[in-house]
């Protein structure tokens, strides 16, 4: 029988690292995940153990060049952005890999915009709010005064999707989804890097900039095969609709964050929309991306363990309950005729300060978890949906499955079709479809999504 021909994609993320290996049709046929716990740096904070993650791509790929049924031809990753290994002559990390969530020393921080014309011309210039340490540039400047002596020992300053691609190639590269990905590096007015980063001679430490569709060849002992330079996971889980749809969308993309994309809006941001936590990615073809984001899914983990235990329930009770059209009305005319497209504040839901005893049952409370957070949502989607392009909404992630939500997001915006979109690991399959000239013969795909339709017409009947 012979081997099947497949692309393996290393998808890390903060909490699962999955390996998947990918057919010519693109279904998965073999996967795999894992879990590392967390190392503390010279500080006490929680950071990535690189050392095990490394050891892991390598004893993973091992183990699927041992298995005759499938034949390796590219291997590609996926990550998450605003983390930097800091590699010297050896190609071996200097330092631990920062938590992108750890604090920014305040000396620093005021020392660095006062020298580059402050928060609001940086943040513009750099489509990147103000984000401390999950700007990744402010990492690599802070290395730079906090550890001069480290600093001078580094060769490359590498995004962590291009570090996992270096391991195997030994070819250091940046990327430009990852440079483009709110990291205060590159300058979108000019196109280039930002004046600080030349100003600093940071560019040396920075390795010269390939296309996300670039791959390199390598060997492993008893096996050749193309390796892409990696891709910030955002960015890659954009590619499939890309290829799928020419007509103008935006993509909500939901989890942890939610995420919308607008990858049809060159715009520039304005100093309201990086107040707002806007900001631009760059998408694998080099073009901007206009984002806002969104912490909504942590809201509603947080909001949802807080009407399970107010009502006695277990959290997978709500897994599948069901949109109800009359309880939202119902819950629209007790709050006195307010509707979902209310102006509630991006920073938190009003759900946690309602009061739970105030609802009959927690599915009235649920619908009304899920009423605040839309409102939310509708609010911050307005903000890459100014230029009236887009007629179509595509959600994919957690929520695309929330019957709930889905619902009163088609009532938010009724101009738009919005459909809950079904694609297993759009993440990996974007890296796979980034490289997809290197390693497949067949056309690209057309048909990898499902799309299911939610009518604002049957939404909500007052």
């Amino acid at each position: 029988m012979a081997a099947t021909p497949v692309i393996a994609v290393f998808d890390v993320g903060k909490t699962n690292k999955k390996l998947f290996l990918f057919n010519e049709d693109y279904q998965i046929v073999y996967e795999k995940s894992a879990r590392f716990n967390e190392m503390a740096d010279e500080d006490g904070d929680p950071c990535e153990n690189i050392d095990s993650l490394r050891l892991s791509v390598f004893d993973s790929l091992r183990s699927i060049f041992q298995r005759q049924e499938f034949e390796v031809r590219a291997v590609n990753f996926s990550s998450y952005g605003a983390s930097l290994v800091y590699v010297d002559d050896e190609g071996m990390p200097l330092t631990p890999l920062y938590n992108y969530l750890k604090a920014y020393p305040d000396a620093l921080f005021k020392q660095f915009y006062a020298d580059y014309g402050g928060e609001s011309l940086v943040a513009r210039q750099t489509a990147s709010p103000v984000l401390g340490s999950l700007n990744s540039g402010m990492q690599l400047y802070r290395l730079r005064y906090e550890q001069p002596e480290v600093y001078n020992r580094v060769k490359y300053a590498l995004h962590l999707p291009q570090y996992l691609s270096y391991m195997l190639t030994g070819h250091a590269c940046s990327d430009l989804t990852s440079i483009g990905c709110h990291t205060g590096l590159w300058d979108f007015e000019k196109q280039q890097y930002h004046e600080w980063v030349l100003r600093e001679n940071v560019i040396d430490k920075l390795a010269p900039v390939l296309s996300a569709e670039t791959v390199l060849p390598v060997s492993f002992p008893g096996n050749s095969y193309q390796v892409g330079i990696g891709l910030h996971d955002s960015s890659a889980a954009l590619i499939p609709y890309l290829v799928s749809f020419t007509e103008p969308f935006v993509l909500l993309s939901t989890g942890t964050w939610t995420i919308s994309l607008n990858p049809f809006d060159h715009s520039p941001l304005s100093d309201e929309d990086l107040k707002n936590d806007c900001l631009n990615y760059i998408q694998y073809k080099g073009q901007p991306v206009k984002a806002s984001r969104l912490f909504a899914g942590y809201e509603y983990e947080q909001q949802l363990k807080r009407i399970a235990e107010h009502f006695n329930q277990n959290t997978a009770h709500y897994r599948n309950i069901r949109y109800d059209a009359d309880l939202v009305n119902h819950l629209l005319l007790k709050d006195g005729g307010l509707s979902i497209s209310g102006t509630n504040s991006l920073k938190a839901s009003v759900f946690g300060q309602r009061d739970l005893s105030s609802f009959a049952s927690d599915t009235e409370a649920y619908h009304r978890l899920m009423m605040d957070i839309v409102d939310q949502q509708r609010i911050a989607t307005g903000y890459v949906l100014k230029n009236g392009m887009v007629k179509r909404l595509f959600v994919d992630g957690g929520f695309s499955k929330n019957s709930v939500y889905m619902h009163l997001l088609a009532a938010a915006f009724p101009a738009m079709e919005v459909y809950a979109a079904s694609m297993a690991q759009a993440t990996a399959v974007g890296a796979a479809l980034a490289i997809h000239h290197a390693w497949n013969p067949a056309p690209m795909p057309h048909d990898l999504l499902e799309l299911k339709f939610y009518s604002a017409s049957h939404t909500i009947t007052t």
